[in-house]
């Protein structure tokens, strides 16, 4: 078994997991469905958590007894949980961004590639993660700043590794489109097989390197997004996953008790044989995603990074029907956006649902081409 869910609090261990999956899924719909939704989530939670984080550690610099014995400061002092919590939220500003126009910024064509930018950034996070732990206990242990054991070894490597591949199975980077009622920002490109092999190598670095927490965020974390991004939320995974993400860490920073020290807790077994077959199950499922990719590239004829490889499959024929109709788009574009902004949007929301394969558009030259 991969995790400790047996004994006197096995009820409460899968209570709390379903618990946690249908709070992540009604707060990622609160905060995707509405723009007062996101900006409650995104910049007042996140500014509240800010807040609370830094009179926590100011205290415990000062040497206050009630902030060095508080579980943020005890339980959640690591530069991973900082860095990820503000990379995800940034991530979710900037898809904000993206889908509501905000800003020159945000309707620029460059900006597109901000997706992939902060995605990657976030792997990158968990991949040195991975390699610290790798480089210094390799073959045996060592307690984090936050108290837990890690074994450090082969599974660290070839996760690392996973996670490297992981960042080149995300291709067409600047096919971002809005949805209806700008409620989602579609990255149609981004199907089924970027998510089951980004599934495969999270759940392996949440397993690897937090074994306290891996039951919700290796478990409920990764199957919120998924199910909204399979079932009703076809192409906005990346959206549900930097929400849920976002939503999660800034509960666990306050609230670190929950995971770690109540009747919900649940730890993985933690044992290094274990984690040396999750990495290299995650290992493989990347090597083929990569590679799948690449023979569809190689088919199309295509960069997979500049343009589209999934064009005429389901998934991204589904996510592209969900696009807001250019008119809506043309009514509610602010009224700042400049001639060449508008030409853009328009030559994107024109494609037909099934794609065009090695399409290109060029928004300084106000054309559209092929190849």
């Amino acid at each position: 078994m991969l995790f400790s869910v047996y004994g006197p609090n096995a009820l409460y261990q899968w209570l709390g997991l379903f618990m946690v999956l249908g709070a992540l899924i009604g707060l990622n719909e609160f905060a995707r469905r509405s723009k007062t939704g996101g900006i409650v989530m995104f910049f007042g939670v996140c500014g509240v958590m800010t807040v609370y984080c830094l009179a926590v550690e100011i205290g415990a610099a000062m040497g206050a007894e009630w902030a060095l014995n508080n579980p943020t400061h005890t339980d959640m002092n690591s530069w991973f949980h900082y860095a990820k919590v503000y990379a995800a939220t940034a991530g979710c500003i900037g898809f904000m961004m993206l889908k509501y126009g905000w800003g020159k910024i945000g309707r620029s064509h460059w900006f597109k590639a901000f997706p992939f930018i902060i995605v990657a950034i976030n792997i990158l996070i968990a991949v040195v993660s991975d390699f610290e732990s790798a480089f210094r206990a390799f073959g045996t242990t060592w307690v984090s700043t936050e108290g837990v054991t890690l074994y450090g070894g082969w599974h660290n490597v070839f996760n690392g590794i996973a996670g490297l591949i992981n960042i080149f199975c995300m291709t067409g980077w600047f096919g971002i489109y809005i949805s209806k009622k700008r409620q989602d920002m579609l990255w149609p490109d981004m199907t089924w097989v970027f998510i089951i092999a980004y599934d495969l190598w999270n759940f392996c670095y949440t397993y690897n390197n937090l074994p306290t927490h891996s039951w919700y965020c290796g478990v409920a974390l990764l199957f919120a997004p998924t199910i909204a991004g399979l079932w009703w939320n076809k192409g906005g995974w990346i959206q549900n996953r930097a929400f849920t993400l976002s939503i999660w860490c800034m509960f666990c920073q306050m609230v670190p008790m929950f995971a770690n020290d109540s009747v919900f807790a649940a730890d993985s077994v933690n044992n290094p044989n274990v984690n040396l077959v999750v990495s290299i199950v995650a290992l493989v499922a990347n090597v083929a995603a990569l590679a799948y990719i690449l023979y569809r590239a190689k088919k199309l004829g295509v960069n997979p990074y500049k343009q589209e490889v999934f064009v005429g499959t389901k998934d991204f024929r589904e996510a592209m029907e969900r696009r807001a109709s250019t008119e809506y788009l043309l009514e509610t574009e602010p009224k700042s956006a400049t001639p060449a902004e508008i030409a853009e949007m328009v030559a994107y929301n024109s494609l037909p649902a099934e794609g065009t394969p090695g399409f290109v558009y060029v928004a300084e030259e106000n054309v559209t081409r092929q190849g």
